[in-house]
Formats: structure tokens, C-alpha cells, sequence
């Protein structure tokens, strides 16, 4: 058969595949006009099906994932704090998937730094999170709330009822605890929206990550695993390092790192900054599923698909604190970013190599005074006992890894510290997990919204 003979079928093809799933996506095949008579569906299902043999069918689906960091400065949530935390998820664009990353959720004092660990706090945050994420949704009591894990290997167990049962069972590590079930039932109605999958603290910093429920259902996630890195004060305590999420969305591996490292705005402090990433990418590791080579390396960082590094980085602005302060009065970002010493370390190649960020048009949003919460501290005149800085971008979002898309970057005007939150919104894509294509037409596909 001729290219000619065959083109016109192909674009049949294309026209019957649509027919079979009513529902429009990104990744759907454009209308196209051949001008001719369509084939009867007979004959297409036939092609299909001997097609089956040849090649399995592969889709992508695309993910919107949210992703924040705030450094809260040590405050505990509060039922005012509602409202802003509405603001910055940003609920009228609502996400398929929310990665929220916190700085010191506790004051670093020395026994929160060298005692044990209490989950108090991030238990908090995550409810009044989950509790926000679900207003809109259903009944504002019922949150889903599930224990705070502390070990570093666990899973989410999926849902009983989901087709995937199979394919989540064979995941590795304990189960993720839930409350008894008479509490599981009232924190978990069947009106949430969405569902704690991982959370994890290390002292202050804090990673807490939820999913529509609708896609904990349709997706297969496997290999949630936490793993957290201490690399602050004698390079192994807990005030300053990075608390990490690895995940696996059908055939896609992911890994959100949050990050708060060494403070300072004297010159060579930068060099703690791209010390303590350093070792964060050293010493972060994933053990492997059972299912896999138990031979294999754990996983690092950068063996994933998608990664996304977010937090308090505390990478300040090369420049005398006055004229800083005239950029940003002027709204100049683009002069301000010359002096920005996160990307004079990456350009450079000191630090992040490879990795990407979006532009950052708004200013800087660290420090706020916590006298006037519309200025920054310091200045002129200066207030007794304020603290004297240099505005900077200390809280930062970067990526690396194929197939995501930055939709936004921004901050929030949150007066509860002396950070503001920052967030962006990504498209990425997820490749479901090889399956024969009379299978996969069974399935339900999923299209973002």
C-alpha cells in the first residue's frame, strides 16, 4: 500500500479515536478533514486490534500541580489564619495536586532543635491545610487528616474499591496509618476533595503534599517515600537542611525537596548556602520497591522524572541596602536580578546547574518588619532592636527534569511573618503505565481541567 493509499485512514483513524472518547484534552488528536467517506467502525476496530500486537498504545496526561513555600517564623496557625491561607493556594484555579512546603513551623530554640521530634505542630498545619483545600467542597469538619509519619519509608495504601488495587498493592514499606475507624469515618467523609498523601518534619521545615481524590482513584501512586537531611548547626542538626517526597504518578517518578539553608548576608555566606545543597543532594536517598533490583542503588534526587526544589534558600541581593531599596520602590526587577545571588551562583556553575526558574516579577519577600507589616525591616529612620536587611528573594521555586511547564510564579501578601508565601502553578505531564491497548480503552482517561 502506497503513503497516499494509507494517509487518508490514518486520519480516519484519528477521527473514529475521538468518537470512541467523547471528552476533549490537550493530548487528543486535532479534527482533521480528508474529504472523503468514512470506514465503517468495523474496519477500525480491527486495525486497532492488530495494531495491539505490534505496539502497545502510550498516552500522556498532563497534572496541574500547586506548589508553595512560607516561612512562617515560628508562629503556630490560628483560625485567622484561614483567610490567607485560602489566598495563597489560590482555590478559584484550584490544582490537581498541592506540594506545600514550610520553614519553621517551630521557633528554632534549642529544644526544638536538639530534642525529639513532635509532630504537634505539622499536625496543625495539616489540618487547617486540609481543612481549607476541602471548604468549598463539602462540609468544612470532615478533613482528611491521616497520622503524621515519622519513619522514612511508608506508601499510601489507595483506595480498596479503585480498578488499581493490584497494581498498589505491590508497593514497599509500612502502610500509611490511619486513625481507628470509627475517627477515620468522621475525618473522612465522602465529600473531601482532596487527601493527605505525605507529609514529613524535620524541627521547623516541613513538606505536606495532597491529591484530588478523584485521581487517587484513577492513578496508580506507588513508592511514597519521605527522607529527611539535617545539615545545620556541626553540619547534622536539624535547624537548617531539607525534608524530601519521592512518588510515583502511574509511569512517572517524582521528588519535591524542601529546603531551608544557612541565613546570613555576609559576603562567603553563600558558600554555606551551596555546601548545605550539596550535601542535600548527597545524602538524600530513596530505598528501592521490592518489585525492582534489590542490587539497585537507592534512589537519589536526581534519578526522578520531574523534580521540584522549593523553600527558604536564603540567597540574598549583592548590593548596598539603599540602592536595593530604590529598585524595588521602582519596581525595577529586572535590575534587581543582576544582583540576585542565586543566579549569579548558578550562573557561574556553583550551585543548581541545569535547573531552571521562572522570572520573578514581584518583589523581594524577605524581611518584613514586625512593627509595619507593609515594610521591610531596617531602613531609614530604623526602629530600636530591628534588624537591619537587605530585602531578598530568599523564598524560591526551581525545577528540573523534562516535561513541566511553569504557569505562573507569584507571591502572596500574607501579613503573619516576616516572609511572604511563593508559589507556582505547573502543567506536567504523566505517562500512565504501559498496559495493552484494549485495555487502556477500558479505562476512563483522565483530562485536566
Amino acid at each position: 500500500m502506497d503513503i497516499e493509499t494509507q494517509k487518508p485512514k490514518v486520519l480516519r483513524l484519528g477521527k473514529w479515536f475521538k468518537r470512541k472518547h467523547k471528552r476533549d484534552g490537550p493530548f487528543h488528536l486535532r479534527e482533521v478533514s480528508d474529504g472523503g467517506e468514512d470506514e465503517g467502525d468495523d474496519y477500525l476496530d480491527s486495525v486497532l486490534f492488530r495494531s495491539k500486537e505490534m505496539a502497545p498504545y502510550v498516552s500522556i496526561d498532563e497534572l496541574r500541580i500547586f506548589v508553595g513555600t512560607w516561612n512562617v517564623a515560628g508562629r503556630s496557625p490560628i483560625g485567622s489564619l484561614a483567610v490567607d491561607l485560602e489566598e495563597w493556594l489560590n482555590l478559584k484555579d484550584a490544582a490537581d495536586m498541592y506540594v506545600l512546603g514550610f520553614q519553621e513551623i517551630v521557633p528554632l530554640k534549642a529544644r526544638h532543635v536538639i530534642g525529639a521530634e513532635d509532630p504537634t505542630e505539622a499536625t496543625n498545619w495539616n489540618m487547617l491545610i486540609g481543612k481549607t483545600l476541602n471548604n468549598k467542597y463539602g462540609c468544612p469538619w470532615l478533613v482528611p487528616m491521616l497520622n503524621i509519619i515519622s519513619s522514612n519509608s511508608y506508601h499510601y495504601a489507595g483506595n480498596p474499591d479503585s480498578r488499581r488495587k493490584k497494581s498498589v498493592s505491590n508497593l514497599n514499606g509500612n502502610p500509611l496509618r490511619e486513625r481507628p475507624r470509627n475517627q477515620h469515618d468522621r475525618l473522612n467523609g465522602s465529600g473531601d476533595q482532596y487527601k493527605l498523601i505525605a507529609s514529613k518534619k524535620m524541627v521547623g521545615v516541613f513538606v505536606s503534599v495532597w491529591m484530588k481524590s478523584e485521581l487517587l482513584k484513577k492513578y496508580c501512586i506507588s513508592n511514597v517515600k519521605v527522607c529527611s537531611v539535617a545539615c545545620g548547626i556541626m553540619g547534622c542538626l536539624g535547624n537548617k537542611g531539607a525534608v524530601s517526597v519521592s512518588m510515583s504518578i502511574e509511569g512517572t517518578s517524582f521528588c519535591f525537596i524542601v529546603a531551608h539553608l544557612a541565613s546570613g548576608e555576609k559576603k562567603g555566606d553563600e558558600v554555606r548556602r551551596n555546601y548545605q545543597v550539596s550535601e542535600i543532594f548527597r545524602r538524600t536517598s530513596f530505598t528501592r520497591s521490592p518489585q525492582n533490583d534489590m542490587s539497585s542503588p537507592p534512589l537519589t534526587i536526581l534519578g526522578h522524572d520531574r523534580i521540584l526544589w522549593l523553600g527558604d534558600l536564603n540567597y540574598r541581593l549583592c548590593l548596598e541596602d539603599s540602592f536595593a531599596r530604590q529598585l524595588i520602590k521602582k519596581q525595577d526587577w529586572r535590575a534587581l536580578h543582576e544582583f540576585d545571588q542565586l543566579r549569579r551562583e548558578q550562573r557561574d556553575g556553583r550551585v543548581f546547574q541545569g535547573w531552571k526558574e521562572g522570572s520573578i516579577d514581584f518583589a523581594p519577600t524577605y524581611k518584613y518588619s514586625s512593627h509595619n507589616f507593609n515594610c521591610y525591616s531596617g531602613g531609614l529612620p530604623s526602629r530600636s532592636g530591628e534588624k537591619q536587611r537587605t530585602p531578598a528573594w530568599c523564598d524560591r521555586i526551581l525545577w528540573y527534569g523534562r516535561g513541566i511547564k511553569q504557569l505562573s510564579y507569584f507571591r502572596s501578601e500574607s501579613k503573619f511573618s516576616d516572609h511572604r508565601p511563593v508559589s507556582a502553578l505547573f502543567s506536567t505531564q504523566v505517562k500512565p503505565l504501559s498496559l495493552p491497548v484494549q485495555e487502556l480503552l477500558q479505562c476512563t482517561p483522565f483530562f485536566p481541567p
